[in-house]
């Protein structure tokens, strides 16, 4: 066994042995729990570089997802020209990755609680880059599909442990720093997806045209294969659990029954069926639900961890999540829709207008949760939610002014007020849902986590029919495109600042910090206040 083996597995050593303790250190004393906890974090042998290095391969992971999201919606028009793709097959190429998406994160993230974090996150990259392959030289539109829906299945393996590994492998103090890593990753690939597909297919790569917007993945891919196989520690729940397949298909028909008619509801024209199979879906939820605690009872290991939304923060992050996955799927599809045919800009020059938006996240999400966060609390969140309800409006305000002359730069100041608000959102929220989460259930939260962010941005791009393609109306056959869809867009802008009330006020249900900040505070407290007895 080399030096690098062993380090290996001593790291994944101790990620189990931690998690065990953290079982047994619940029934003892909180000074007896700090100290084995500082025993255990002096006594950890992996290095802090093997630590950071997992972490980066961890987040080039996440970026691909979150880049190959958004990447394919710009190549659509180039996808529909050289593959003779119908309609209904580019539905598919987008709806098919986002369902299997959606349906496999909470399995997937059992699986990693389960079989170990490592060992699904390196199964998920080598499945996901396998589909990017088989998208780049798929030979028709219906191998296309089908290599959409696999991705999205391998994906689905792939992001819930991303989370799981990082909430495993570093103490609580880091985590902070970590998250706000992980929010700038986000603010990247929201913008960068968009500009490298727009870019990667203008060039037409050796004449490859929309294929490498797939392909690119496949070096990261490889890449993240072979030094996650090194430097992530495997990390598991302490006690032995079993895969709750009814769970499984439940889970799977509700979300299947809840986001197809939402995908398909528009190009359909919303027939009753829709309607009638997104109730289904409350009531299918339901049993899983009644069945969840039946089974947690009879052997603890349930598919969904019910006993997480007895945890306050997780129960009020995920409404906030939810809620605000709802504003981003409304926005970002409309934003998209009123560049490219409603003001007739290329893609090229949308993807770089979004450049601004991108660096805001990134720089607020850093300094939130580093710096703000650990002063602030709660009240960095909510400042978050009214920030980027402001640059909504002046958005809205900017829209409607300049109407079809509006430049790019005259974008900048409300895309970087949205980026601002919007950093110091995402990150402190991811943060403040896992912080109190027990390590053993990890995987279970971060697939809940990622699994209802999906299900949000899916209501919101079906909401996109009604607060936007409701407006364009008539219009187009009047031959008025560019006004039609601004006052769409504007229309639509006036939905996204109401969902952002909506989430400052969920957000007081928050606390007020998350676990690890009141707990430092609270030692530091004793440090300060606490003297020296005299000595008679």
């Amino acid at each position: 066994m080399t030096p690098n083996d062993r380090n290996a597995a001593q790291g994944g050593g101790t990620m189990i042995t931690a998690d065990s303790a953290e079982g047994r250190d619940q029934r003892q004393p909180k000074d007896s729990r700090t100290t084995a906890d500082t025993a255990t974090a002096h006594s950890e042998p992996a290095p802090d570089r093997a630590r950071w290095l997992a972490l980066a391969i961890v987040m080039a992971a996440a970026f691909m997802d979150l880049v190959d999201v958004t990447i394919v919606n710009i190549a659509i028009p180039s996808i529909e020209q050289s593959a003779h793709a119908s309609v209904s097959q580019i539905q598919w190429i987008t709806a098919g990755y986002a369902l299997a998406f959606a349906a496999g994160l909470i399995t997937g993230g059992r699986l990693g609680d389960i079989h170990g974090r490592k060992r699904l996150f390196l199964i998920g990259v080598g499945g996901f880059t396998i589909a990017s392959a088989l998208c780049g030289f798929a030979a028709n539109p219906e191998m296309l599909v089908a290599s959409r829906i696999l991705q999205g299945g391998m994906a689905a393996l792939m992001v819930p442990q991303v989370l799981s590994i990082v909430h495993a492998t570093f103490p609580a103090h880091e985590r902070g720093k970590v998250f706000g890593l992980f929010g700038a990753v986000v603010g990247l690939g929201a913008v960068s997806g968009p500009l490298l597909g727009a870019l990667l297919t203008e060039w037409n790569l050796f004449g490859l045209e929309w294929r490498p917007i797939f392909l690119i993945n496949l070096p990261v891919g490889v890449v993240a294969l072979f030094l996650g196989r090194r430097f992530i520690s495997e990390s598991k729940a302490p006690k032995a659990l079993k895969l709750d397949l009814v769970g499984v298909a439940l889970v799977s028909l509700g979300l299947l029954m809840l986001l197809y008619p939402l995908t398909r509801g528009r190009e359909l024209g919303w027939p009753l069926w829709g309607y009638l199979c997104m109730g289904g879906a409350l009531v299918v939820f339901a049993a899983l639900v009644s069945y969840e605690k039946r089974k947690a009872a009879r052997d603890g290991s349930p598919l969904v961890e019910l006993s997480l939304f007895r945890v306050k923060s997780f129960a009020a992050g995920i409404a906030v999540q939810t809620v605000f996955g709802v504003a981003l799927g409304i926005f970002f599809l409309v934003w998209t829709l009123y560049m490219q045919i409603g003001l007739g800009w290329s893609p090229l020059r949308a993807g770089l207008t979004g450049v601004p938006f991108s660096i805001a996240v990134s720089v607020a999400a850093g300094l939130s949760v580093q710096q703000l966060v650990p002063r602030f609390g709660r009240k960095v969140l909510q400042a978050g939610a009214l920030v980027m309800g402001a640059g909504v409006l002046l958005y809205l305000w900017e829209a409607h002014r300049y109407g079809l002359a509006i430049a790019s730069w005259q974008m900048a100041l409300p895309l970087v007020v949205m980026g601002l608000g919007m950093g110091l959102i995402v990150a402190p929220l991811t943060d403040a849902v896992l912080s109190e989460v027990p390590r053993e259930h990890a995987g279970s939260a971060s697939g809940l986590i990622n699994t209802v962010q999906q299900m949000g941005n899916a209501l919101g791009l079906g909401l996109v029919s009604v607060v936007f393609y409701g407006q364009i109306g008539d219009r187009l056959t009047l031959g008025q495109v560019g006004p039609a869809f601004v006052h769409a867009f504007q229309h639509a802008l006036w939905y996204v600042a109401g969902i952002m009330a909506v989430i400052f006020l969920l957000m007081s249900a928050l606390p007020k910090r998350s676990a690890q900040h009141a707990e430092a505070a609270a030692q530091e407290a004793p440090a300060v206040e606490k003297e020296p007895e005299p000595v008679h």
